[in-house]
């Protein structure tokens, strides 16, 4: 590849910081152009509802590198400025009115929240977590203490939303319609988690819906459920997951598959020289036999690393087992699988439940989909190693801490 060549990458978050890595470190000595709509650097999201939010790290443990780093590589950083269109036939992309000519374009624009829009959506103290300054108007919400928080949604952001808003020590209600993470971790695993927070003081409404929020001053006062009642509130802070930023992916024809921008295992797109990495790319994925899209941090991280590779022509795929973690309080979790296929698979738990310190299975045919070791450490490659083998092994064998996983996992090869 020669210096006249230009690779562009779109979008601000961990994917793209770790594509323009992989493109640098291959020897790459071309142009490398990172486009970006949020007006700064390259950053990664879980600190925003964890230790930022918290207030335990500083803004700056957020960015995987400084604009030092960016610099020295001679990666030039067009932050605050959105890409508009993209002609794939003529290798040029539109950003802020100006076309750029590239060789090849990576797209990862990650994803946006879905916002509440129903009545009383404009009011003051209405919060959404995605972006850096969402965390830090959130976090100077939460940490006066004393203030009554209704967080709405039982996914992963939800209940580490409710956790930092406790530890600021807030009053905290959460609404969910179903057991909290019960779609991420199945009904058990997720009944936990809600003793948690209900331990330290967390309220559930459970099922519970949001019909309206209701000000007073401009300011949020209540939340009005679906029965008519009303949730006190000073804060209201809405977790209902994230829609796949696909605008101008769409806008160009790209293949959308799965809500995101439709790859080969290569991250390859419909269109040449265009690949997808991070939260929008739905990548073939030969275990499930489909296109899968994940919505976590190591995906951003593992597939911008494999983007970096493909720009530059090397040949690689990405297939990792999807992994995520969290932490709540005092308590850390990984967890590494196919949601998918653990819907309907058996739950094996090793270890104690109820005292949040154990090692959980997904079976399914004998083979283990899943796995999430809670307050438990050091064990996540040995699940990811039974994952990918597809070895049968018995559940008796799962759930005896006596027997190494180690020797059920296998080799490895």
């Amino acid at each position: 590849m020669s210096r006249s060549e230009r690779i562009i990458a779109v979008g601000g978050g961990l994917a793209t910081a770790r594509a323009v890595e992989a493109v640098r470190d291959s020897g790459f000595d071309g142009e490398i152009v990172v486009v970006a709509e949020e007006p700064r650097k390259p950053y990664e999201r879980p600190p925003l509802s964890k230790g930022y939010l918290l207030g335990s790290d500083a803004s700056s443990a957020v960015y995987p590198f400084d604009a030092r780093w960016y610099r020295e590589r001679d990666i030039e950083l067009r932050v605050g400025e959105a890409a508009t269109a993209l002609d794939a036939a003529e290798h040029r992309l539109e950003v802020a009115g100006e076309p750029l000519r590239y060789d090849r374009l990576l797209i990862a624009t990650g994803s946006q929240p879905r916002r509440f829009t129903g009545p009383g959506a404009g009011l003051r103290g209405i919060h959404h977590l995605r972006r850096l300054p969402d965390a830090t108007a959130l976090r100077r919400a939460l940490a006066p203490g004393g203030r009554r928080v209704v967080v709405v949604g039982g996914g992963w952001i939800g209940l580490e939303v409710a956790a930092a808003a406790r530890e600021h020590g807030n009053e905290v209600t959460v609404v969910a319609r179903r057991t909290p993470l019960a779609n991420a971790i199945g009904e058990q695993a997720g009944a936990s988690f809600r003793a948690m927070h209900e331990e330290r003081g967390v309220r559930f409404v459970v099922p519970g819906a949001v019909q309206a929020v209701r000000g007073e001053g401009g300011r949020v006062a209540a939340v009005v459920l679906g029965t008519g009642e009303e949730l006190p509130a000073d804060v209201v802070v809405f977790g209902l997951g994230a829609t796949p930023d696909t605008r101008f992916a769409a806008s160009a024809g790209l293949d959308l598959r799965e809500g995101g921008v439709a790859t080969d295992a290569g991250l390859a797109t419909s269109a040449p020289d265009v690949y997808a990495a991070g939260d929008v790319a739905a990548t073939w994925n030969a275990r499930l036999g489909r296109h899968l899209r994940v919505d976590h941090w190591a995906n951003a991280d593992t597939g911008g690393r494999t983007a970096g590779r493909v720009l530059v022509g090397e040949a690689a795929v990405h297939d990792e087992v999807p992994y995520f973690f969290t932490d709540q309080y005092d308590l850390g979790m990984e967890y590494s699988g196919y949601g998918d296929l653990a819907g309907d698979a058996e739950f094996v738990v090793r270890g104690d439940l109820a005292a949040r310190e154990y090692v959980a299975f997904w079976l399914a045919d004998g083979r283990v989909v899943a796995g999430m070791n809670v307050n438990v450490w050091d064990v996540n490659p040995l699940v990811q190693r039974l994952i990918r083998s597809e070895r049968v092994v018995s559940r008796d064998e799962l759930a005896d801490p006596s027997v190494p996983l180690d020797a059920l996992a296998g080799d490895g090869a």
